[in-house]
């Protein structure tokens, strides 16, 4: 007698990534060479933040550029969404010198924490400024509960941009000439080593994360590059599962390019235009669990969504100058019981 397969029940969990472009309460200032936000445009930029939370609905939001975690929960308070935790560690009373990582959401939260430093070893040197030793702004990790009681990890980047990083001196004077072709590119490429070491700490804390482990990570933040650059594939190492299988434990895919519903890649899939050029800095990745054809897949991404219609229509504060980035994941449940590799059993029961 044949048996019959039972379609897997799913349970869907949506998450996405935004960056808000410094928010702030009113009166605030965060940067020395901008005005703070006066009473007005901060309602615009909250009533248009509401909208958009309004719009994505999603359990899990991994935001950027925050000084003021009271400012991002009046933006959230202005959805109208059943009220969510909203969590941004370092501006509790306001963030100072740089903005923040936070997170918004529905699910139930087992932990959190602000990983600043880099681990022990992962200190790089910069030219003209010394060991780069911590991230600019800290990454937020997260352990999170869906409905049914699955374990998710989240983790919450912005990595340094692609700026160039002159030289200045404690009182924040210029010391370099911005309009020399040649300190400009010196400058870029202290900026790329500062996004490069921040990546490949990254790197390190995935790693500790999804090695030898059946946990799910999801990865939202704006990577200031694209997916397929040397600094995002430094913490991903997607390349590598292309002649060496094993290396699908730990490294992350796209969720973009893993959606089990590619019919619906009708969106252009990018998320900031400089200059009349458009690039996806934004991204939402995904570990092999959440990889619906990898043999230990729990769930899958479904689909994915980018809302970047507002980059075309000027620019204003209260708006992101970045698209928004949605991700429907789906978890078979009630969650898999999958046997671990042999490398993966626990290591007391290693041989010696």
């Amino acid at each position: 007698m044949n048996e019959v397969s039972t379609p897997p029940d799913w349970a869907t969990v949506q998450v996405a990534s935004c960056n808000l472009l410094n928010l702030a309460l009113p009166g605030r200032v965060f940067y020395p060479n901008q005005e703070p936000y006066g009473a007005s445009e901060h309602e615009r930029k909250l009533d248009w933040l509401g909208g958009m939370f309004r719009r994505l609905n999603a359990d899990v939001i991994g935001v950027q550029e925050v000084w003021d975690e009271a400012a991002l929960k009046a933006a959230v308070a202005r959805s109208g969404l059943r009220p969510p935790k909203v969590l941004v560690p370092g501006a509790e009373s306001g963030a100072e010198g740089t903005p923040r990582v936070g997170l918004v959401t529905r699910l139930e939260v087992e932990s959190v924490r602000s990983v600043a430093d880099f681990a022990p070893g992962e200190a790089v040197e910069v030219p003209e400024i010394g060991l780069h030793t911590r991230f600019e702004r800290p990454v937020l990790h997260a352990v999170l509960r869906t409905k049914r009681g699955q374990r998710l990890h989240v983790l919450v980047t912005h990595l340094k941009s692609k700026r160039p990083k002159f030289l200045q001196d404690a009182a924040g004077t210029e010391l370099e000439d911005r309009d020399d072709p040649r300190v400009v590119a010196r400058a870029s490429l202290r900026s790329l080593i500062l996004r490069g070491a921040e990546s490949a700490a990254l790197r390190g804390l995935v790693t500790d994360l999804i090695h030898r482990t059946r946990d799910p990570l999801v990865l939202l933040g704006d990577m200031n590059d694209g997916p397929q650059s040397v600094t995002s594939q430094l913490i991903a190492a997607t390349q590598a599962v292309a002649y060496d299988r094993k290396a699908r434990d730990v490294a992350l895919f796209h969720a973009y390019d893993v959606q089990s519903e590619p019919a619906l890649r009708r969106d252009l899939a990018y998320s900031h235009v400089f200059q009349g050029w458009p690039d996806l800095l934004d991204q939402i990745w995904v570990s092999e669990e959440l990889v619906g054809s990898a043999k230990f897949a729990i769930g899958d991404v479904r689909r994915v969504e980018y809302f970047n219609d507002h980059l075309h229509e000027g620019r204003d504060r209260t708006r992101s100058d970045h698209g928004f980035v949605r991700a429907l994941l789906r978890f078979k449940s009630p969650p898999l019981s999958l046997p671990l590799r042999q490398a993966e059993q626990p290591a007391a029961q290693q041989e010696p």
